[in-house]
C-alpha cells in the first residue's frame, strides 16, 4: 500500500447477501490490483464483522469468495416479517437520547426471543474459517440490549471472537440477543449500518455498505464520515443488479451465490476510484 496515515476498511451490515456481496467485491477489487484487505484497522457491523472476521483467517479472498458459490444447504437463513420490522419503528421515533432508544430496541429484541434461545454461536462459528482473533486491528460493533450503550469488541476486549460476532449479527426479532461477559446484545447495525466513525483517526476510509439507507442524519454514513474527517474516501454501495441479486430477503441464503457474483461484476466500475482513495 503507497500513501502516508493509516487507512480503515469498514464493512456495513446487509444480512447472509450482504457478506457474499461484501466478499464478492473485495474480490473483485483484488484480482485488478486494489486489496482493500491490505488495510490498518477493519470496522465490522453485522454481515460487516463476518466478513471482518473472515478477512483475518488464512483463507485467502479467492478461497472465501469460493466459499459463496457453494450450495449453501448448511446456512441457516431467516426473515424479518413486516410486523416484526414496525415493532422496530416507535423505539426510534419517541423521544430520548440514541442510547435510550436503543435500549428501547433492545427491550422490543428480548421480548421477542429470550437470549440465547437459539444457538447462534453455533451458526456463527461454522462462517468462520478461524475463531481466534486475527493479528490486525478489527473492530466489531454491537448495542447492550439492557443500556442501550454502543459498543466496540477488539482483539483486547476480552471477548471470544465467535461471540463478538454473534453479537453483531443478534438482528432484533429475528434472532435472539447474545449473552457476552454477562451483559446482552444485539445487532450493532441498530446503531448504524455501518459504525464509520469507529474509523476515527484513518487517513483513507473505504466502506462496502449493503445497506446505506441509516435511522437518522446524525447516524447517516455521509455525517460519520464528516465528523471523522478522513483525508480521502469511498462509499460503494449496491448497484441495481446487486439489488435484484438481494432479493426481498437479505437474509435468503438461496441468494448468497447470486449476490456474491453481483458484486464480483460490480467491482469493476469502482477500480480506478478506489485505487486513487487507497493510495492517497
Amino acid at each position: 500500500m503507497t500513501g502516508t496515515g493509516t487507512s480503515a476498511l469498514v464493512l456495513g451490515g446487509g444480512g447472509i447477501t450482504g457478506i457474499a456481496w461484501e466478499l464478492g467485491i473485495l474480490t473483485g477489487l483484488a484480482r485488478a490490483g486494489v486489496d482493500l484487505t491490505d488495510t490498518d484497522v477493519v470496522v465490522g457491523t453485522s454481515a460487516g464483522s463476518v466478513v471482518g472476521a473472515q478477512l483475518g483467517s488464512d483463507w485467502s479472498l479467492e478461497d472465501l469468495y469460493a466459499a459463496q458459490l457453494e450450495p449453501p444447504d448448511a446456512e441457516l437463513g431467516g426473515r424479518m416479517s413486516r410486523v416484526a420490522a414496525l415493532k422496530l419503528v416507535p423505539p426510534y421515533v419517541l423521544p430520548g437520547t440514541d442510547r435510550q432508544k436503543l435500549a428501547r430496541v433492545g427491550r422490543v429484541a428480548r421480548a421477542a426471543h429470550a437470549p440465547g434461545s437459539v444457538d447462534r454461536e453455533a451458526v456463527i462459528r461454522a462462517r468462520l474459517p478461524a475463531h481466534a482473533w486475527p493479528d490486525r486491528d478489527l473492530r466489531i460493533t454491537a448495542v447492550d440490549a439492557v443500556s442501550g450503550e454502543f459498543t466496540v469488541f477488539t482483539r483486547g476486549s476480552g471477548v471470544d471472537l465467535v461471540s463478538a460476532v454473534a453479537a453483531s449479527c443478534a438482528v432484533p426479532t429475528v434472532w435472539p440477543p447474545v449473552e457476552v461477559g454477562g451483559r446482552t446484545y444485539v445487532d450493532g447495525g441498530m446503531r448504524s449500518t455501518a459504525n464509520v466513525d469507529v474509523a476515527a483517526g484513518a487517513a483513507r476510509v473505504v466502506v462496502l455498505a449493503p445497506l446505506p439507507r441509516s435511522f437518522s442524519r446524525r447516524t447517516s454514513i455521509r455525517a460519520q464520515l464528516e465528523g471523522i474527517g478522513p483525508r480521502a474516501w469511498s462509499v460503494v454501495t449496491p448497484d441495481a443488479d446487486a439489488l435484484t441479486a438481494f432479493g426481498k430477503n437479505l437474509l435468503d441464503p438461496s441468494r448468497r451465490t447470486v449476490a456474491a457474483e453481483a458484486g464480483l461484476r460490480q467491482a469493476a466500475d469502482h477500480v480506478e476510484r478506489l485505487r486513487g482513495v487507497w493510495e492517497a
